[in-house]
């Protein structure tokens, strides 16, 4: 089967642009802030009051509906203080304190809840 020269530079264009994508989507994995465990320790005293000191499951949940989060899963948890941050979610203390976050902060307050049990 022969190809045509039309039809070998569409497929050398579609090579070239789906290589670029996976590389640019492992530059940006690359780039997503890692969360730190230890440093966390240091930034969940604003989480306490309403998500449980460690080893509680949370604080009022009967009355508050505050959710649990030790264990959850860290890109979710990530995900949820993002949208607060950027208000495409809202609660008003949530507002507040995702607002006061760094991306570096997210990813660490991320980690060490996903790693409570």
């Amino acid at each position: 089967m022969k190809f045509h020269t039309s039809m070998k530079c569409k497929l050398y264009v579609l090579f070239y642009l789906l290589a670029s994508c996976s590389i640019s989507g492992q530059a940006l994995a690359a780039d997503a802030a890692a969360g730190n465990v230890q440093n966390a320790r240091d930034k969940v005293s604003m989480c306490i009051g309403c998500h449980g000191i460690p080893g509680y499951k949370a604080s009022f949940p009967e009355l508050y509906h505050v959710p649990k989060i030790a264990g959850q899963n860290a890109k979710y948890l990530e995900a949820a203080l993002n949208e607060y941050k950027k208000g495409s979610r809202s609660h008003p203390t949530m507002d507040a304190i995702a607002g006061s976050l760094s991306d570096q902060d997210i990813a660490d307050l991320a980690a060490y809840y996903a790693n409570l049990k």
